[in-house]
């Protein structure tokens, strides 16, 4: 059997998928270990969580190192932001969210190799947007699997870049479009690069152009759906799309107040971990739906020190933290930020959406919604209450929309989920070859 370790940014949406891996692998006979930090500047509770899944845990360095000090806190920003109208998206993508800031992948680049060396680690599961992990497995000569927890990175002429909201266009025009979406993408991502070409220089390994050369070149798996993302012509054939994992691993349970819940169809709210809690979007979804015959839960997303909005409609119920998973069972529909992890959960329930996206691959996710056909896209500059009212009326009203969710529904139960992800990670790393998609 084989010690795997795992590899993500210490946020829920990127453990959530990882550890059903993780737990998967174990049950299989495997030895398996997180490597991250303990407990991050945001507050968030890496080890516990992960051991509170079952799975071994590895510190890479302690969360009072001082180097840190200059990576804003998650909250803070919350508090800024949940205040104003607009958020400049472009300006809060890269550098504050934990695992994506130069700081972070200096210190990991510089701790890492030392932890996963002391803890015996032989094959590494590696999430996409863990941008050192790559180099680092490299370095030790360790063979990995890249995991796709967000949407597909990979660029390509026809197809968008994952942080902007642009639907799938092939046509001249589409395609210069794209390209000055790259070429400013590629500038943000520079300091970061720049970062890991300084270790890899220093390591003797081949500098990397961008972050398609970073990704295993034994096996690449997305949780996504081929269904649910645009088509592709350049993607590795060893690239698999496998669906998603949420419902193989095992979530802490989550206090509801379930006797409030009412006969009315529901709508589901989230915004996910990261900005959860901002307050206007929160008034906006509440308006929106209130002359809706639904009832409305919203979830701050285990954001509770923010402040409280005013007196909410009386069929909206908001709360800090929700059970997702069960609520999405009992749901007519999901109002959503885009995050990958809820618009999976979503369709598995045959939920079609209303996605308003806040940052990053959010943006891309919820194109890819709209271009399904199985939900709809308000931008930030465009949400207001009537707006959102309107769009909600047309999604709840619209049976194409149910339909095509349904659709993605039976095309995610017939994925593989968990299961086909762990049999090619198994196979990739005891080969060391390319698993080829089928």
């Amino acid at each position: 059997m084989t010690h795997f370790g795992l590899i993500c940014p210490s946020a829920a949406g990127h453990l959530n998928t990882i550890i059903p891996l993780g737990q998967e692998l174990k049950r299989r006979g495997h030895r398996v270990t997180l490597v991250g930090v303990p407990i991050t500047k945001t507050g968030f509770q890496t080890q516990a969580k992960t051991l509170a899944e079952g799975l071994e845990f590895q510190a890479v360095w302690q969360p009072d190192t001082p180097e840190l000090s200059n990576v804003t806190p998650k909250f803070d920003l919350l508090t800024l932001l949940s205040k104003q109208r607009e958020i400049d998206s472009l300006r809060i993508k890269i550098g504050w969210i934990p695992g994506q800031s130069v700081v972070y992948q200096e210190k990991y680049l510089t701790h890492a190799p030392a932890a996963i060396k002391s803890a015996g680690i032989e094959a590494l599961l590696i999430d996409s947007k863990a941008s050192a992990g790559a180099t680092v497995a490299q370095y030790l000569d360790i063979p990995f699997v890249s995991i796709f927890s967000s949407v597909i990175s990979h660029s390509e002429a026809t197809v968008p870049p994952f942080d902007t909201t642009w639907s799938y266009d092939s046509s001249s025009w589409g395609i210069l479009r794209n390209q000055i979406g790259y070429v400013y993408l590629k500038k943000k991502e520079a300091s970061v690069l720049k970062v890991i070409n300084y270790y890899r220089r220093k390591w003797n390994l081949p500098l990397l152009s961008s972050f398609d050369d970073d990704y295993s070149p034994l096996a690449q798996i997305s949780q996504q759906i081929a269904e649910l993302e645009f088509p592709r012509q350049r993607l590795p054939r060893y690239f698999h799309f496998t669906g998603p994992y949420h419902y193989s691993g095992s979530r802490s349970p989550i206090f509801f107040p379930y006797n409030k819940l009412t006969n009315q169809p529901l709508i589901y709210a989230s915004l996910g971990s990261m900005l959860g809690g901002l307050q206007w979007v929160i008034e906006v979804i509440a308006s929106a739906c209130k002359d809706l015959d639904v009832q409305l839960v919203i979830s701050r997303g285990g954001i509770n020190n923010c402040d409280c909005p005013g007196e909410l409609p009386k069929n909206t119920l908001l709360v800090n933290n929700a059970p997702q998973l069960e609520l999405l069972q009992k749901a007519t529909m999901t109002i959503t930020h885009g995050g990958i992890n809820t618009v999976l959960e979503s369709l598995y329930n045959g939920l079609p959406m209303v996605a308003i996206p806040l940052f990053s691959d959010q943006h891309g996710m919820a194109a890819r919604v709209a271009w399904a056909g199985c939900g709809e896209l308000i931008s930030l500059d465009k949400l207001t209450v009537k707006n959102l009212h309107e769009t909600l009326k047309k999604v709840l009203v619209n049976d194409f929309y149910r339909k095509r969710a349904l659709d993605l529904q039976v095309a995610i139960k017939r994925s593989g989920g968990v299961e086909k992800a762990v049999d090619i990670i198994e196979e990739a790393i005891s080969t060391r070859k390319p698993v080829l998609a089928r």
